[in-house]
């Protein structure tokens, strides 16, 4: 991303809402914008085998893994308005785990991308799935999104609930079940 780009572009929106791009407030805005949205963005710098960094490991057990709650905060691409819940994420493994942590970096890496709830859903269980070789994957996706909150039909209370399963997760009714009853909790 050209910083000084985005800066000066910035600063030309501003003043085209109207605002004193000198006064106080405004002077280091564009600097400000620039910053958060590198870092907004910055997952179209990553990969999941990137943000894995290795860190899969033999496992003799073919359970259930679930990771639940984990915080998500993405921009619509649609008005670029934040959208953010939680992400639920299972996986049957075939003799490999991942890191725990390293669930929260996949979905931080689709996250940080100009997004849809939806299509955001189904990149973390694909890459689950591929990274590790996986049996089956679920996740499950809850989410405000600001853009239905704060403009348009201003509905501050609006969940969307967004699932993806594959492999067993997907052939298999009751691992299925078993998978949304326990994120459910």
């Amino acid at each position: 991303m050209n910083k000084e780009r985005v800066e000066y572009l910035v600063k030309e929106l501003l003043q085209e809402l109207g605002e004193d791009v000198n006064r106080e407030g405004l002077v280091d805005t564009p600097k400000r914008v620039a910053k958060a949205m590198e870092f907004l963005t910055s997952g179209y710098k990553k990969t999941p085998k990137e943000v894995i960094n290795g860190a899969i490991f033999e496992a003799g057990q073919d359970n259930m893994v679930i990771v639940r709650d984990i915080e998500v905060y993405s921009l619509c691409e649609h008005h670029m308005m934040p959208f953010f819940g939680r992400c639920h994420i299972g996986y049957i493994s075939r003799g490999k785990v991942l890191g725990v942590s390293k669930l929260a970096r996949i979905v931080d890496c689709f996250a940080r991308r100009l997004q849809i709830q939806e299509r955001l859903t189904c990149e973390i269980a694909q890459a689950i799935k591929s990274e590790i070789g996986a049996e089956g994957v679920g996740v499950v996706m809850e989410c405000r999104h600001l853009c239905m909150m704060m403009r348009g039909v201003e509905k501050q209370n609006s969940i969307m609930t967004t699932s993806s399963v594959l492999g067993s997760f997907r052939s298999n009714p009751s691992t299925r079940a078993e998978f949304m009853s326990l994120v459910q909790r």
